[in-house]
């Protein structure tokens, strides 16, 4: 067997460092409420996932803007404003919730949630909406709702 050398020791040993370090990382990133930054591949992804969720409808929107994101422990709640190609608006801001499971962002449903006469449900959860959701989606996390104001 040939011997790899203290060099050797201490590069494998830097790129294991490195291996295990970046996971760390990625699992610190994944425990913190955020926002992913506009260029980022986790936000392309989630809103890959919004158009998913648009293909249905004559009107369906070439953009949106987004007027609220945060994504925490594989959660996302997103409110989009869907435009056309001109980037004139074509229907009413939204909100929306993801799973990510397999590496994907699935879609889950917000409405008909909790009390029947909770008008504006994810429009503007309030506590009871919130707790009801959490019941609905266990380890959904409340930091990534807005609150109601």
């Amino acid at each position: 067997m040939k011997s790899i050398g203290l060099f050797g020791v201490v590069l494998i040993g830097l790129a294991l460092t490195f291996s295990i370090g970046g996971g760390r990382v990625r699992a610190q990133e994944d425990d913190q409420l955020r926002t992913p930054p506009r260029d980022s591949a986790e936000r392309k992804a989630i809103l890959d996932a919004v158009h998913a969720e648009y293909k249905e409808g004559a009107d369906q929107p070439a953009k949106f803007t987004v007027n609220y994101l945060k994504v925490h422990h594989d959660w996302a709640w997103i409110n989009v404003t869907p435009l056309d190609a001109n980037g004139k608006q074509v229907a009413d801001p939204a909100p929306l919730l993801f799973h990510k499971e397999d590496d994907k962002w699935v879609s889950k449903e917000l409405f008909g949630i909790g009390d029947a006469n909770d008008q504006v449900g994810p429009f503007e959860p309030s506590p009871s909406y919130i707790a009801a959701l959490q019941k609905k989606y266990p380890g959904l996390p409340a930091d990534i709702i807005p609150r109601k104001h």
